[in-house]
């Protein structure tokens, strides 16, 4: 039913695209500072204690981020490098390597102690794989081998200055910004699939909304995302392997042309529902990268970066992300890095949002302790200096320079953030965001 040679751009629904365009703020009692300096009382709940301790209180948090709160010991400092880094870096080997050294220098300049590589965007690889051919990104062209290993070379880069490397990889996504479908090489499955006159591949993959995704509902389509960890695991000496929050697109199984792999459930016979069925190939999928990373780099964790805002990440047409699961039970992962992309004063229709930073970052933690999985948070670096909006007349991010900062000593003062990594490298660099790099940075040396 879907043709998968067909594309078009993305459209994103409306209340999606306004969620994921809203930014950060400061709450009522967030510190009014433009500049950095100590943080005033800032509370995960309705009420501020008065010792300046994180209090437990049944599942609220109460904390107050100063800037006297030390590091936990071990404390993840990350950042994130994502396929645009690896499009700007060049592609000949001395080049590549000169940049890379670059790249890696600025990080542990700024305190930084562990990097997110993205090795595989879109069903591509940074690396040679024998499951997915080439990224553009490593040699210019899908399925062209550049004459080296890319990866390789990031890893020994990373680790010769004490960096901790965690590859990071998109699992169901072969299409997207930048990776059209004419940029897909022969040898791509989703092509070869599609030209092998076999039948019983054609629903490997899908298309929907115009981008190609490997089906989640497939077996093969699992086993083979999961070979594809393994290779990586067994190679490289990875510290991680990530997931980020792309899983299965927004979805209508009202509307034939946007019901995605709805034939794959009414033809499998599952008395589940149709959410609880699509949950459950992801957890399958989630289950199995784990008991690869623990078999073959047992030294190694395993984690996802899912969307911040709980209550939206539960919704049951999109992502199918089973959280409560996941961080209830073992075997499925490590830790959790939620994308917390806003700020303290974040509003909807002049109103506090429910997705403000401290009201998310509590939520997070009551769900935390409801298991034994690590949180670390993600935070949005790209955002600051700009007029990402926010609900508020003039964006946070243009009235405060040090957000980042009071964020990480939020989390600090919880007692229950193990960590933070930041939205994106690029933003190390961008002069729109240098008093918040220099702020934050502060606190990681």
């Amino acid at each position: 039913m879907q043709n998968h040679k067909k594309t078009k751009k993305r459209a994103f629904p409306a209340a999606l695209a306004l969620f994921l365009g809203l930014g950060l703020s400061v709450s009522a009692m967030a510190s009014s500072r433009a500049l950095a300096g100590p943080a005033e009382d800032i509370s995960l709940s309705a009420q501020a204690q008065s010792d300046g301790d994180a209090v437990s209180g049944g599942d609220e948090v109460f904390v107050k981020a100063a800037s006297t709160v030390p590091a936990a010991q071990g404390e993840l400092r990350g950042v994130w490098i994502s396929y645009l880094d690896w499009n700007r870096w060049p592609k000949d080997p001395a080049s590549f390597r000169k940049a890379v050294d670059a790249s890696m220098d600025l990080c542990v300049s700024k305190g930084i102690n562990a990097v997110f590589v993205q090795i595989r965007p879109d069903g591509d690889a940074m690396y040679p794989s024998a499951y997915f051919p080439w990224s553009k990104f490593a040699s210019g062209k899908q399925g062209v081998d550049p004459g080296y290993d890319p990866f390789a070379y990031v890893l020994s880069s990373a680790h010769a200055r004490g960096l901790q490397v965690h590859a990071w990889i998109n699992p169901f996504r072969i299409t997207g910004y930048l990776n059209r479908y004419s940029d897909l090489c022969a040898s791509n499955p989703a092509i070869a699939w599609a030209g092998d006159q076999d039948a019983s591949n054609d629903r490997w993959v899908l298309t929907h909304e115009g981008e190609l995704y490997y089906n989640p509902a497939v077996p093969e389509v699992r086993q083979r995302i999961i070979d594809g960890v393994r290779e990586v695991v067994e190679r490289y000496e990875v510290d991680g392997v990530h997931f980020d929050d792309y899983f299965y697109p927004n979805i209508d199984d009202a509307n034939e042309a946007l019901w995605f792999d709805k034939p794959e459930y009414l033809s499998s016979g599952s008395r589940e529902s149709i959410a609880a069925w699509r949950k459950n190939n992801i957890n399958q999928l989630v289950r199995g990268v784990y008991q690869t990373v623990k078999q073959y780099r047992p030294q190694a964790v395993f984690g996802v970066s899912p969307e911040g805002y709980l209550k939206h990440l539960r919704l049951e047409n999109r992502l199918f992300v089973d959280i409560d699961t996941w961080m209830s039970q073992p075997g499925y992962v490590d830790y959790v890095m939620p994308q917390i992309y806003w700020g303290f004063e974040a509003k909807v229709n002049g109103q506090p949002a429910a997705y403000a930073f401290d009201t998310c970052l509590n939520d997070w933690i009551t769900l935390k302790k409801k298991g034994d999985v690590t949180l670390y948070v993600g935070l949005p670096l790209y955002k600051t200096g700009t007029d990402a909006a926010d609900g508020n007349e003039t964006p946070e991010w243009l009235r405060y320079q040090d957000i980042m900062r009071r964020q990480v000593l939020t989390g600090r003062s919880t007692g229950q953030v193990s960590g933070y990594c930041l939205y994106d490298f690029s933003s190390l660099t961008r002069e729109a965001a240098r008093a918040e790099v220099e702020n934050l940075t502060a606190l990681f040396h």
